[in-house]
């Protein structure tokens, strides 16, 4: 069974979180630690509950990697995700309504179906100094 949430860590590091559309807890949750610098939660409230008004005051902050947010609005996507080192860890299939929060490492994408999909992620875009490229490893039927 897939589970509802996933966390997807290697060697004490946090790669990523899958909130599947199947997540229907009440109220509010954050999926991301506080020390994120991306935070994720969802909210599930119901009709007429008010959240108060607020502005967000100017704080500093430090980044050092950029991290994404996807959500799948329809088709299906196979994530890879890999370590510093560039080796393949694991992939996942993402569907409809499925969310994926890529805090480290490196990832890529193949899509399955024709695919519509959201992606957040914090800037100013750096250009080219944003990402390092680099080959998908020969899976090891094929070597």
């Amino acid at each position: 069974m897939t589970p509802v949430v996933e966390t997807i860590e290697h060697d004490g590091k946090r790669y990523a979180i899958i909130i599947r559309n199947t997540c229907s807890e009440n109220g509010v949750r954050f999926f991301t630690p506080d020390d994120s610098s991306l935070q994720v939660g969802a909210f599930h409230l119901p009709k007429n509950h008010q959240i108060e008004p607020h502005i967000h005051n100017a704080c500093e902050r430090t980044v050092h990697y950029t991290s994404e947010v996807l959500v799948v609005q329809s088709g299906k996507l196979e994530v890879e995700f890999y370590d510093a080192e560039r080796s393949h860890l694991l992939s996942r299939i993402l569907g409809a309504g499925d969310t994926v929060v890529l805090l480290e490492g490196g990832h890529g994408f193949t899509v399955l179906e024709e695919l519509r999909m959201l992606e957040i992620k914090q800037g100013p875009f750096a250009g080219m100094n944003d990402k390092v490229r680099f080959q998908r490893p020969m899976p090891a039927a094929k070597r």
